[in-house]
């Protein structure tokens, strides 16, 4: 098995990442929304990042681990690639993956959507369901990486992954205007870490989180990570039971207070989206904006949102 190192990236360790996946990730574009067609008085700019390459976000942070090993390593890791998700870091590993020829297994917790593991099985992943959270998964693959050698990509808690996911950032300093805050979504933290590195002193970033996984909240209160129980709707995307070390450590030194939102708050904010938008988002991609509609009064000039990720069935959105 492969160390895992552990320990914030650098910006230059974005923008190397930006480097290495530049021919291999999509530029996703930014939807500008006028005051009032949201039913805020602000304007609203929304990256449109489930555009991207299986439908998340999580593509970058994967591409980035599997360049990264490629470039490293003396050959391939003896059993390829292996990673815990709830749906989305699995697809993008299962994707990066098949790219660099090398086989990938995916471990998942039961309650994981099919709209998410048939694109997993799809890109020829082996999957391998486990009972309990996506603690239980993770705590799966790690002991399929120790038993085979695979190198296990980890969804948030690896610098090459936080560095892709920061990727992002980079891209939104391009696209949106200096000091506009940025709300993201936010499970483990990878993306809210990355994406907080890349803007670091241009736009501040606002994790926003379900009130029934608030594993970045409890963390930040704590000071370091710890156990909090989960639920809820976006529970395959947002439903880490302990916040990321690297995005607790990011949050501290930029002295960051989340947002939470209730299912009812994200359910709304889909329905929001498909009514108005006709953008399909599942419930985690759904929550930055959520949080903007529960809370209006700390963006009085708008905000930028990120809809992170649409894996899932339309049938699930109010018509």
């Amino acid at each position: 098995m492969n160390a895992q190192p552990v320990g914030v990236p650098s910006r230059n360790d974005i923008v190397s990442a930006a480097g290495r996946i530049r021919d291999v990730v999509r530029r996703t574009p930014v939807m500008h929304v006028a005051a009032g067609e949201l039913g805020l008085p602000v304007p609203v700019t929304l990256k449109l990042e489930f555009l991207q390459h299986t439908g998340s976000f999580k593509v970058r942070g994967a591409s980035n681990a599997v360049a990264f090993l490629r470039s490293s390593e003396r050959g391939a890791p003896t059993g390829g690639v292996c990673c815990a998700s709830g749906g989305n870091h699995g697809a993008a590993v299962a994707w990066a993956a098949r790219r660099a020829n090398l086989p990938a297994t995916v471990f998942v917790p039961g309650f994981s959507p099919r709209a998410k593991t048939d694109v997993i099985e799809s890109l020829g992943a082996r999957l391998r369901r486990v009972e309990g959270f996506y603690s239980d998964a993770l705590a799966a693959g790690q002991d399929h990486a120790r038993r085979t050698g695979a190198f296990h990509i980890d969804a948030y808690d690896d610098p090459r992954t936080v560095a892709g996911q920061g990727t992002l950032g980079l891209e939104l300093a391009e696209q949106i205007p200096e000091g506009q805050p940025v709300l993201v979504g936010c499970g483990g933290g990878g993306l809210y870490a990355g994406v907080a590195l890349a803007l670091e002193g241009r736009n501040r970033v606002i994790a926003a989180e379900p009130s029934s996984a608030p594993s970045l909240t409890a963390a930040l209160a704590a000071g370091e990570p710890v156990d909090v129980e989960v639920g809820g709707i976006a529970l395959d995307s947002l439903g880490a039971r302990r916040a990321g070390r690297i995005a607790t450590a990011v949050g501290l030194s930029h002295r960051m207070r989340t947002l939470t939102v209730t299912d009812e708050d994200i359910a709304a904010a889909r329905t929001l989206l498909w009514q108005r938008l006709r953008i399909v988002a599942e419930p985690g991609g759904a929550t930055p904006l959520a949080a903007l509609l529960a809370h209006p009064e700390h963006f009085p000039d708008g905000a930028t949102v990120v809809v992170s990720g649409a894996n899932t069935a339309p049938s699930g959105i109010g018509s």
